[in-house]
């Protein structure tokens, strides 16, 4: 029988993941936006992130092969840390649907 290579453990937490007091817990998340579709929520996560807001898009729709979803069903909701949500909400403010100007 041939000898196995080298086991390698899974590791406990991700490298680079913050460890202690700096790491983000899901109670200290609050809610800035609740998007219709996960399209809207990923262009949401990129303007915060492009900002250094740390975001988590949070949907309870199963996925599925089928692209739709009826009413608030693929509602995605967007958190961010609560230090930084006035800041994100602040900067989804001044991007709000509106009118328009040619």
């Amino acid at each position: 029988m041939a000898k196995r290579g080298k086991v390698i453990r899974f590791p406990k937490s991700l490298p680079g993941a913050p460890a202690g007091p700096g790491r983000i817990d899901e109670r200290d998340l609050a809610e800035v936006r609740r998007c219709r579709d996960q399209g809207e929520a990923l262009v949401v996560k990129s303007l915060l992130e492009s900002e250094e807001i740390p975001c988590v898009l949070r949907s309870r729709l199963a996925h599925s092969v089928h692209p739709f979803s009826v009413g608030d069903q693929g509602e995605v909701i967007v958190l961010v840390p609560a230090a930084e949500a006035p800041r994100a909400r602040l900067l989804l403010a001044r991007i709000a649907p509106g009118p328009s100007f040619p």
